[in-house]
Order: C-alpha cells, then structure tokens, then sequence
C-alpha cells in the first residue's frame, strides 16, 4: 500500500473517486463521490449471478471497487486477495469501529435504514480493535471451547434424525425450509439455554436481519429483547449452557457486553451454518464429481464442505472496516470514515490467489488459503464446532436418504437476495425410502449435558463462524458440472421409524405434525 503524500493536491492516477477532473472529496448532493458509477451491493444482481458481479467489477475497477448498499449509501468492495488481506491486518489504517463511518455521521443513514442491524457499532469482538477486541475475543473463544464435540455431533445427529422421521409419506423435502434452517436452532437453541419453543420464531428474525431486508430493523428489536431475558435469567439461574458459561468467564462481561455477543454467535453461526448446509447439498446433487457420494464415491462430504468454502461461501460479503485516515489501496484513494466491505466469496476467486487457470480449469492444485473465515485477528473463533454440525448434517441425511434427487433442474433453484449471505431459497428433493437411524450412541459421564425433555434445561452447541479468518486445513475445489435433477418414486411400504423421542415430537411439532 501507498499513502498519498501530505498536501497533494492531485488524485492517485486513475481514482474513479475523481473521475471527470473533480477536486479531491468533491461530493454531489447525496454524498456521492463525482464520477462513480455506483454499482447496488443489494437486489437480484447480487443473488442471480454474483460470481459475475465480483469479475466485473475486478475488471472494470480493480481488486477496490466502489458500490452502494443502499441507495445513496456508498462504499469500498474489497474484491482483492492480497487487499483484502492487509485490510484486514492493518487496524491502524482500517478499523472495526462501525463509529468511524462518515455516512451515519454525515446524517445519511437512515435510522430505520435497513443497514442498520448488520452496521451498528456494539460492544463486542466485532466492533472493536486492540486490547478490548483481544479480551471479548478470549472470552468468546473461551466459552466455546468449553463444548464437547462429541456430544455435539452426537446432539446433531439426534436432531437431525428427528427432523428427517417429521417429514410427510409422500418422499418429498425442501431441504433449505425443513431441514438446514431448523436443523441449528434445534442444536443452538440447547446450546444456548434457550426454550425449544422459541427456535422457529428465532429463524424467521435471524433471516430478516442477515438480509437486511425491510424487517430487519424490527427483527433485530425483538431478537435482542429475547437474549436480553435470557441473560437475566443466567445471571441468577446458571447452567450448561454457552450463556451461562459466558456469563462466568473472569473478563467479567456486562449484561449488554453479553446481549451482543449472543447475536453475534446466533446470527452469525445460524445463518453461516444453514447456508453452508444448504449450498454442500446442492453440490452435492448437481455437480457430476459429487454425485457418487450418494452411494460411496470417491470424493467426500468432507471434500464438498471444503469446495462450498472456495466457490460460494455462506458469507459472501462481510461488512466492515472503516478508514482511520485517507490512503490509498489497490489503486483507489480512500477517504477517512470510508466503508469497505470484505468480498470474502470475489477474493476467494482472485487468480492473485489460485492462478491464472486455476478457475477455469478447476484445479487449485495444494492452496488451502480460502477466506471464508475472513483473515486477520477478526478470524472467525468458532470453525470447528460449525463444521462439526454441518458435516454431521450432511452425512446423517445422505445415510437416511441414500437415493436423495433434486425435484427440479438446478438452473431453477433461487438464492436469497442478501448482500452478505449466499443462500438458497429452496431445496426440493424426491427420496423413495427412509433408511432407519443409526443405534443411539452409548451414554457417557460428561460435564455437558445432553438434551432432557422440555421441563429440564439442556445444554447446547455453539453458533458457526462470525467474520473473518483463513480456515484451517482446507482441500481445493475443482471445477463444477451440473445435471438436471431426476424423479424417483417412493416405493410402496416405505415409512418413517416408529420411535418417537422428545426431539421428535419437537421436530413434528415444527413441522405442523
């Protein structure tokens, strides 16, 4: 990176900032720098085709390129490897303080903007830098590590059959809307120390917020009042739950300091986690490379886990870093208080990162380097306990559901129009028959506990990544063929098992059973 020299009056060469030979900062109306065409992070654009999205603007602006969020609110999109990378490791220049934005301080962010809920600073390890970032962040981390990842998959497992013996006779399934969005609340919801009963009306408010949609404001209201009773209740009423053992930790956190940190967890690890399960699967049903997994190929559910990372990951675009002071990067003149997103899934695509052919041939050779994590100190603290759900989703459902198609032409699956998640609307499937659960694993002494019918409080899980890290350990993808979905029908005596535990009875109740 180049800073520009003190007093200059010239423009870096090229800085669409400055286009049309406007002076430095020279602003229309709206705030709008003279000369960008501003290209809308929001909408179908950003759902239909976003891999298209990101190589455009690499080619028409560079690895910087300047979007809006909203209209009349602009900002920097980080679409560079090596960019992205030192923005996320220089928090002198770039700081995770959400205070710093000139947009809000200008008085140009609405205060029912639909940015708000995913822009606001908060007192948590997302919003600050330093010393107070290191202390949330052990505190989190810590509090994470406490759970036992054993009976998390095992927790994930029993769920998930519950969830699959709910579904109707007929061989039919959305996966997005019966399976990968229920399938973590019911483990976080234990892991939280939440009531059961409070995960579908929790699904609905996460949704609203992670798509800064027009609810979002509203959700993220109601979604807060929610932990806000939890909290209180920990405080006087601990357990073995994620809560309480934040609660306790010796960085001594404050009821509000632990409100937000909850959201963080709940938004960022339920919304991560059924959007990484969703996308594995449909790669798993459209990509010809994969589509032997179903019956023992070569290629793994955990070498799909992996691709998702690479090709569309659940956090496509992650907001924010603010600008401590003017400076220049990747050829573009930044301004103090300027916004600049993290393109996670356009970074991971940077032939600075895989090589000039790598895309195009499928073949990203020993690179492990994905940002689906993001990168820097702001990593993502809770990688394995996501994984471990997701995964253990994954492969319970392909051992239920052996035959599992795709009910439709994978050209006709929709993505959710989020500037932040890559998510699918929907997922149908045709399966023929239930293949019947694994024997329960034996119990086991364990400080977690795990989950007890509705009149005990049960522990739980813990949420999926949050920001920003390079995952560890990670395969390359390859290239992708799709194929159309196929039809089968369901065979005749086919029906789910006829055990019916609490979390079936959970699970059916969910589904209106």
């Amino acid at each position: 990176m180049t800073h520009p020299e003190p007093g200059t009056a010239l423009p870096p060469p090229g800085c669409p900032a400055h286009a049309g030979g406007a002076p430095p900062g020279a602003a229309l109306p709206g705030g709008l720098p003279v000369g960008v065409p501003l290209t809308p992070l929001y909408g179908t654009a950003v759902a239909d085709d976003p891999h298209g999205l990101y190589a455009r603007l690499r080619d028409q602006y560079g690895p910087v390129a300047p979007i809006e969020l909203e209209p009349g609110v602009e900002a920097w999109l980080v679409v560079g490897y090596p960019e992205l990378l030192e923005l996320t490791r220089n928090e002198a220049l770039f700081s995770k303080d959400s205070r710093r934005w000139r947009v809000p301080a200008e008085g140009r962010l609405a205060a029912d903007s639909r940015l708000q809920p995913m822009t606001a600073w908060r007192p948590t390890l997302l919003n600050l830098d330093g010393a107070e970032h290191q202390r949330l962040r052990a505190a989190v981390a810590d509090t994470l590590a406490q759970i036992d990842h054993r009976q998390l998959r095992e927790t994930t497992e029993t769920a998930a059959d519950a969830l699959i013996d709910s579904w109707g006779p007929d061989g039919t399934a959305d996966l997005v809307a019966q399976y990968a969005r229920r399938l973590p609340l019911l483990v976080f919801t234990q892991l939280l120390g939440l009531p059961a009963e409070t995960g579908q009306h929790l699904i609905q408010l996460i949704s609203h917020i992670a798509d800064s949609g027009a609810e979002s404001v509203r959700a993220n209201t109601e979604f807060q009042a929610i932990l806000v009773d939890l909290v209180r209740h920990r405080r006087t009423t601990p357990g073995a739950d994620l809560t309480s053992w934040l609660l306790a930790h010796p960085a001594a956190l404050t009821d509000e300091e632990a409100v937000h940190h909850l959201v963080v967890m709940m938004v960022a690890g339920n919304e991560t986690t059924i959007c990484w399960t969703g996308n594995t699967l449909r790669l798993l049903l459209t990509d010809r490379r994969f589509r032997a997994t179903l019956t023992g190929g070569r290629l793994t559910v955990s070498d799909a886990l992996e691709e998702v990372l690479w090709r569309d990951p659940p956090t496509q675009n992650f907001p924010g870093r603010w600008a401590t002071g003017d400076t220049v990067l990747g050829g573009q003149y930044i301004s103090r208080g300027d916004m600049l997103v993290l393109g996670l899934a356009a970074a991971n695509a940077d032939p600075a990162a895989q090589g000039t052919g790598a895309l195009g041939h499928g073949a990203l050779g020993g690179n492990r380097a994905h940002l689906a994590w993001g990168a820097g100190k702001h990593v993502c603290p809770a990688q394995q306990p996501a994984r471990i759900i997701v995964e253990t989703a994954v492969e319970t459902l392909l051992h239920r559901l052996p035959d599992l198609q795709l009910a439709v032409p994978a050209g006709e699956l929709a993505w959710r129009p989020s500037p932040w998640s890559r998510a699918l609307v929907s997922l149908p499937v045709l399966y023929s028959a239930f293949t019947p659960p694994r024997p329960p694993a034996p119990e086991r002494p364990t400080a977690w506990t795990p989950p007890l019918p509705p009149s005990t409080t049960a522990p739980a899980t813990e949420p999926s990544p949050s920001e920003e890290g390079p995952a560890p350990e990670q395969t390359a993808p390859s290239g992708s063929t799709p194929s159309d979905g196929t039809s089968t029908g369901r065979t005749p005596g086919s029906g789910k098992p006829a055990r019916r535990s609490w979390w079936s009875s959970l699970a059916g109740w969910w589904s209106g059973q």
